[in-house]
């Protein structure tokens, strides 16, 4: 009772997994497919950005700058000569006084004027040139510094549009290569899928192999017991004799260690299941199909397909693909980089200080619109260069692809024929069980009469666990190369 009530509550914790439920946690949980959804985001994002390239693209600048010395439209000389120009102005008018005086006394001793009328002219004569020089010399200072520009702190902004036109096919050719990343993205998922599920349907079945194992080995161990059991009797009684009965023990060890291995080989490849789906990997789990003893058959004749729809279905094949198509865009891009380029241009800029009305400590800004012309004329050669390596990159993924697609191409026949071969040694393991069977079922009601030793049966017990084992290997076998099938075709 104590053993039964140890039993019952470990199982009672068990988690019941369907090979569907193997597969939906897996790729849930695995690395590999978080990585390559992450690189879905990228490269759709990728593609969003390459569409803005067609729009017009809107920037702003602004700057500061400070320096020591300011900008001087007039020298030393002319700032000196009209701050003085009034001075200068007055100094010529008394020197012309002075060459004026002569005539001037020869008038009043003539009598022409008289000795006052010539001191008040000479009066008035100073008191205007005074008057003068000093107006002159204020309108002299104020011209000087109103050609001062004051440019030691320079404030400066301006908002840009440019519009591509013609940018040599680049735009158009970068677009087509984010729309292929994408696919290849989406692409490299779908491999990774696929490999995670054949990882996952591999690994399900190796376990439901080991299970069938294992329980082979405990029903061959029952058998050998049960032997042993009535040779010791028969040792007994006189009618068997002591090499007989070692015989028969040296089977009982030998099945009690199948099932020692069975078991550990079970545990190890249950870890390794749970470890795929995402499970701690001592998680007490039983599978759907361990205590299946027939497992069911899937009809293979709707992956009988032809080798083109590999083409279509295989995520490998879609990737080289891709890669033909972005190499041949990436030549289209590197000739597009030796090809005129035009854009148009639009803005406002403001500056402080100013020139639109003088030089002002103000801000003022002007529109423009303008129109740019980029034009390749000599690089010796580089654009044809490089162009031409594009092209060689083009034909080495052409070639690869074609290479890769004969291999799959082989491989689906090879796997088509592991299919064909596996259900032919299942249907002979089912064959040889029967046969099998009754051949032990004879040795054991010959040695219950006495005719036949326990030679025979011990003989007719490892041809019956032979072709058990074989029989499950068998079944094993048709899953297996049927899920290598669906791999190979991309349908998995």
């Amino acid at each position: 009772m104590l053993v039964a009530g140890m039993t019952v509550t470990p199982m009672s914790a068990q988690r019941l997994l369907t090979l569907d439920s193997c597969r939906a946690m897996a790729l849930k949980n695995n690395k590999q497919m978080s990585i390559s959804k992450v690189k879905q985001e990228v490269a759709t994002n990728t593609r969003k950005a390459a569409r803005t390239k067609y729009l017009p693209h809107v920037t702003a600048v602004g700057a500061y700058e400070h320096t020591s010395r300011e900008i001087s439209i007039l020298n030393d000389d002319q700032k000196t000569a009209l701050s003085n120009m009034g001075t200068s102005a007055a100094t010529g008018m008394s020197g012309a006084m002075e060459s004026l005086s002569p005539t001037l006394l020869q008038l009043v001793q003539q009598g022409v004027i008289t000795a006052t009328q010539l001191q008040s002219f000479q009066q008035i004569v100073q008191e205007s040139g005074g008057q003068m020089a000093t107006a002159l010399n204020s309108w002299g200072s104020e011209i000087v510094d109103a050609f001062r520009t004051d440019t030691r702190n320079i404030f400066a902004a301006t908002v840009m549009v440019t519009q591509p036109v013609y940018m040599g096919g680049m735009i158009t050719a970068a677009n087509r290569m984010a729309d292929l990343a994408e696919d290849y993205a989406e692409n490299s998922a779908d491999a990774r899928r696929q490999t995670t599920i054949h990882s996952i349907d591999n690994t399900y079945w190796l376990v439901v192999s080991l299970k069938n194992k294992k329980r082979l080995a405990e029903g061959y161990l029952d058998l050998v017991k049960t032997l042993d059991s009535d040779v010791e009797k028969m040792i007994r009684e006189g009618v068997a004799t002591r090499s007989e009965g070692l015989s028969v023990g040296v089977k009982v060890n030998e099945a009690e260690m199948k099932v020692t291995q069975a078991e550990d080989g079970l545990i190890l490849a249950k870890m390794l299941l749970c470890q795929l789906c995402g499970l701690p990997m001592d998680e007490d789990i039983t599978l759907a199909d361990e205590d299946v003893d027939e497992l069911s058959e899937t009809n293979v004749d709707d992956m009988i397909m032809t080798e083109d729809s590999a083409e279509l279905y295989r995520p490998e094949l879609r990737m080289l693909s891709n890669a033909v198509d972005m190499s041949e865009q990436s030549v289209k891009l590197v000739r597009g980089m030796y090809l005129p380029h035009v854009a148009l241009t639009g803005g406002y800029a403001i500056s402080n200080p100013n020139v639109y009305n003088g030089f002002q400590k103000k801000f003022g800004g002007v529109w423009n619109v303008g129109l740019m012309v980029h034009i390749p004329i000599w690089n010796w050669g580089e654009g044809a260069y490089k162009v031409r390596a594009a092209k060689g990159a083009a034909a080495i993924a052409s070639m690869e692809f074609d290479d890769v697609s004969e291999k799959i191409q082989l491989q689906v026949n090879q796997c088509r024929f592991k299919v064909s071969e596996a259900q032919k040694k299942l249907t002979m393991a089912r064959s040889n069980i029967k046969k099998a069977e009754e051949n032990l079922r004879s040795a054991n009601l010959g040695f219950s009469e006495g005719v036949v030793s326990s030679t025979t049966v011990m003989e007719a017990q490892t041809a019956w666990l032979q072709a058990q084992s074989q029989k499950i290997d068998a079944e094993i076998d048709v899953k297996l190369s049927q899920v290598d099938l669906k791999k190979a075709l991309g349908k998995i």
